[in-house]
């Protein structure tokens, strides 16, 4: 799974860490009431890297955490989700607006496979000191450069260049 081939979500090692991240979460967003230092400790003890200064606000909701990779100063809004089946990184002073959802996961486009029950994960890389707008969708395998716009509501389905600003669905650049 992590190296991003197939893999069946329903084997035993990858149910178990699903359960504890389960139970991690439900710690996690119960944690409104603490300080800001309180809950990055607690971030620190399911996500993989949490930089200096990263807020997550509560709720939150991911796969299994120790795939997500947060620079110093991220700011995650209320209700986002990481499907982090492979390694989803998010550069330095990056701020993610509410409800946006970020997904590594990935399914086979052949329907046999599928019908086997496999999935893969593609990682997903994040810039320094982008802005996702509340609602965006970002894709499993997708680059967003560093100091990148994306608008409120956006499906974003390819790369997106660094200083670049994207609309829409599919996201697309703006007209200077």
């Amino acid at each position: 799974m992590l190296a991003g081939e197939l893999y069946r979500p329903g084997a035993a090692e990858i149910q178990a860490d699903q359960a504890a991240t389960k139970v991690w979460l439900a710690r996690y967003n119960a944690s409104l009431g603490l300080s800001g230092d309180a809950r990055r400790a607690l971030l620190a003890e399911r996500l993989g890297t949490v930089g200096r200064g990263a807020v997550v606000r509560p709720p939150f909701h991911c796969d299994y955490g120790f795939n997500i990779h947060l620079g110093p100063d991220v700011f995650l809004n209320y209700n986002c989700v990481i499907l982090d089946v492979v390694a989803v990184t998010i550069g330095e002073g990056t701020q993610i607006g509410p409800a946006v959802q970020i997904y590594a996961a990935d399914h086979p486009r052949d329907s046999a496979l599928r019908r086997e029950g496999l999935e893969f994960g593609r990682p997903v890389r994040i810039g320094r000191h982008v802005w996702v707008g509340g609602g965006a969708i970002i894709l499993p395998g997708l680059t967003i450069g560093d100091d990148a716009v994306i608008g409120a509501g956006s499906v974003v389905t390819r790369d997106v260049a660094a200083g670049s600003t994207v609309v829409g669905n599919p996201a697309r650049a703006t007209n200077p």
